[in-house]
């Protein structure tokens, strides 16, 4: 079979096509996409240029190959707050996940709510910066014409599915990020959504339990997308859902950490979880289990941004900093560059410390980019450990997986072996593979070990005189990101 995932991402848009019964990649494109900035933590996008991306990745393609796909699945970015109208399409533009702007309405729903603890608990999560729920309230709040001409709230997984199938459709794994549904039961929170706006339930589409096929490409978008108009769309998922498939996370233990513009640290369970420390979201999985999280909002954030400090090239970051040792000399970077979730850290910014005359180089910069975003994912591996998850393997996955230094850093901060699938693009294939599930059945687990591959030289193994040196630096880290919490939360 025939099938294709897209990867609708931040920075671009891809599309993965894959032969199941060769298991091979057919044809990967992508195309990029711009991200509006403003002062204030707004980062915005424009719903058309998801689908202006998409039509060029696939007529990137060759026709042989689009006119064979049989199935397709969207990976889209969490949290995305997409306002849709049946008459008038999106209302305006797309504040998406790592969109902190709307951090004052977080606290005004908490507050409405008796308090963060007491919504949390009874939702499995709180309502964090860059969570749709906040998202919803500002509209509401501050363009009242455009929420009451809003027939639909959507995410930018399912906009992309009513484009390819005219359906108004949501899932279980990517509406358990929006905030205001209730992991414990998979369902809308009434509560939480009448603190928003009265009316909001009614525009919440209806959310699917489990994963399927959702209908037939319609005849337009076939046509601009050079696609068979008996091509099936299934229901696909969140961005991390679908690379939960695409890496092999699909039973309990099995750990992935994802190294790319956000950092993401997840594992599969089999029970509804709930971190009282909310050091981890409780998401649903698009596979009918659980998908306990750590999100970041900085990581190969902070390595690019050292990067174009000192004008390094992409292909040098290896070499240049590993001429500095593990604990970089002293140097320290808290890399909270686009303010950060956990820490909960809204106001946040990238900060070094220990900066002595001996020891500014830029070697050591580089390196301390790199171990300060591995220490925030400690904070997630902590997190599993206590809530009695163990760790059975760690999978690397995103841009930074690439860096043979970083899986050594991860690998020695975590005291973890490592691995790297075959296929870097882990959310594409994910979706890819969710859709041959879909036609398919049977069980995820087999599936996923039918498919999933991993590259041998890439695998990492632990040095425990390197983690000595590396709990002390997380010690430390700490230490500094606490004294900080009055500055940035």
């Amino acid at each position: 079979m025939i099938v294709a995932g897209i990867d609708a991402g931040t920075q671009s848009i891809k599309v993965l096509v894959y032969d199941s019964e060769k298991h091979e990649i057919m044809a990967l494109s992508s195309s990029p996409l711009p991200i509006i900035e403003e002062e204030g933590g707004i980062r915005e996008q424009k719903a058309s240029w998801w689908i202006d991306a998409l039509r060029k990745s696939f007529w990137e393609i060759r026709g042989e190959i689009r006119e064979k796909i049989e199935v397709i699945a969207v990976s889209g970015q969490q949290h995305g707050f997409v306002p849709f109208s049946l008459d008038k399409g999106v209302l305006c533009n797309v504040k998406l996940w790592c969109d902190t702007s709307t951090a004052k309405q977080c606290i005004e729903i908490e507050d409405k709510a008796g308090g963060r603890e007491k919504l949390a608990k009874r939702l499995g999560n709180p309502i964090l910066p860059g969570y749709t729920a906040s998202k919803i309230l500002w509209l509401y709040k501050k363009h009242r014409e455009l929420y009451d001409e809003m027939d639909y709230v959507l995410l930018p997984h399912d906009y992309l599915n009513w484009y390819l199938t005219g359906e108004i459709t949501m899932e279980r794994g990517d509406a358990s990020g929006t905030g205001v549904m209730n992991i414990f039961s998979s369902n809308w929170d009434d509560e939480a959504l009448a603190l928003i706006a009265p009316d909001l339930i009614e525009k919440m589409p209806k959310i699917s339990q489990k994963p399927g096929i959702i209908g037939n490409i319609r005849k337009s978008t076939a046509k601009e997308l050079g696609l068979s108009q008996s091509c099936l769309a299934s229901s696909g998922g969140g961005d991390n859902m679908m690379s939960a498939i695409g890496t092999g996370s699909v039973s309990d233990g099995i750990l992935t950490m994802s190294l790319g513009t956000s950092g993401t640290l997840f594992a599969s369970s089999s029970k509804a979880f709930y971190d009282e420390k909310h050091r981890l979201a409780s998401f649903c999985s698009s596979t009918g289990t659980y998908l306990p999280l750590l999100c970041t909002m900085n990581c190969t954030v902070a390595t690019e941004t050292i990067r174009r400090l000192f004008a390094i090239e992409v292909r040098d970051i290896d070499k240049i900093a590993s001429n500095s040792l593990p604990g970089s000399e002293g140097i320290m970077l808290l890399p909270f560059f686009n303010g950060e979730r956990v820490p909960d850290y809204p106001h946040g910014e990238g900060v070094l410390f220990g900066m002595r005359q001996s020891n500014v180089k830029k070697e050591n910069i580089m390196r301390a980019a790199m171990e300060g975003v591995t220490y925030e994912f400690l904070l997630g591996l902590d997190a599993f450990r206590e809530n009695g998850i163990a760790v059975k393997e760690l999978i690397l996955t995103g841009g930074g997986a690439k860096s043979r230094l970083w899986r050594k850093i991860v690998s020695d901060m975590t005291l973890c072996p490592v691995k790297v699938p075959k296929t870097s693009e882990s959310a594409a294939f994910g979706a890819a593979l969710h859709g041959l599930w879909c036609i398919e059945g049977g069980k995820i687990e087999e599936l996923v070990k039918s498919h999933v591959k991993y590259d041998d030289e890439k695998a990492v193994s632990p040095d425990a005189k390197d983690n000595e040196i590396y709990k002390a630096g997380y010690i430390r880290w700490l230490e500094y990101s606490k004294t900080l919490s009055p500055i940035f939360s």
